[in-house]
């Protein structure tokens, strides 16, 4: 499967002062075959405009990267029904950017969405319109976290909709669901998988990277499709030895996308 790194894995701060495709040349360096790019790390709302995207697009396919999207919007309101102009507007800017997987978060209520028949017509047609593929995360909210949640999504879609998943491994622990039960029930629906341990508790929760020989990741990882995008989303380590804070992350990312790579 190709690996990911996940901007935030460098640092907000590092993202938002150098922009995400100075930090792809680090990604390539690393040996990632993807970059995903975050729109709450930009450091400007113009960094959102089309040609803006359409730049950033073209450094990081000359890393020799493809791109994710991804955005904080919700493809779900706050009272449950689909969020069209969210939706239309995350398809947009992943097009501008030419990425192959457009992210956004399930959203919703803590009952749950609204998948009714408008709502499902809407998704195919943007599905089918869409240059990425359309996938919805489990945040840590419980509004978008819940393994029913998204049972109500993909039991109302067709099986060849388009639309998938990407399975966080650390956020259901902060919406107290179970991470096994969750793949072995959604796995069919997975198209992108997000890496993390969870070290803490409670609110004091904080994402890490796996430990060598974690067999509960690696179990969690074997219930999931193995032919789908790993995306690295915890920090990655600097070398307080490096002469440059870039290549202070290159021997811990080179290491963490091999790792990710070989669970």
């Amino acid at each position: 499967m190709d690996v990911v790194i996940v901007a935030s894995a460098f640092g907000a701060d590092a993202i938002r002062r150098d922009g995400h495709a100075a930090w792809a040349r680090v990604a390539a360096r690393a040996g990632a075959d993807g970059f995903e790019v975050r729109r709450e790390l930009f450091a400007h709302e113009a960094d959102a405009r089309p040609d803006a995207l359409a730049c950033v697009g073209e450094r990081i396919r000359a890393a020799g990267l493809w791109s994710v999207y991804s955005t904080p919007a919700t493809l779900f309101r706050d009272g449950g029904t689909l969020d069209r102009a969210a939706l239309s507007l995350a398809i947009d800017e992943a097009a501008a950017l030419n990425a192959r997987i457009v992210k956004l978060q399930l959203g919703g209520t803590e009952h749950g969405i609204v998948a009714d028949a408008a709502a499902v017509d809407h998704l195919l047609s943007a599905a089918g319109a869409s240059q990425a593929r359309i996938v919805v995360e489990n945040g840590q909210l419980v509004a978008g976290g819940t393994i029913r949640a998204f049972e109500t999504l993909f039991d109302a879609l067709p099986p060849a909709s388009g639309i998938a998943m990407t399975f966080d491994t650390g956020n259901w622990h902060w919406t107290a669901q179970n991470p096994l039960d969750a793949a072995r029930r959604l796995a069919p629906h997975v198209g992108y998988v997000h890496c993390k341990a969870v070290m803490g508790e409670g609110a004091r929760r904080f994402p890490a990277a796996p430990a060598d020989g974690d067999t509960r990741f690696a179990t969690l990882l074997a219930h999931l499709p193995g032919d789908v995008p790993r995306g690295i989303e915890y920090p990655f380590l600097a070398d307080a030895t490096a002469t440059t804070e870039s290549t202070a992350f290159d021997t811990d990312a080179a290491r963490q996308v091999a790792r990710i790579a070989g669970f």
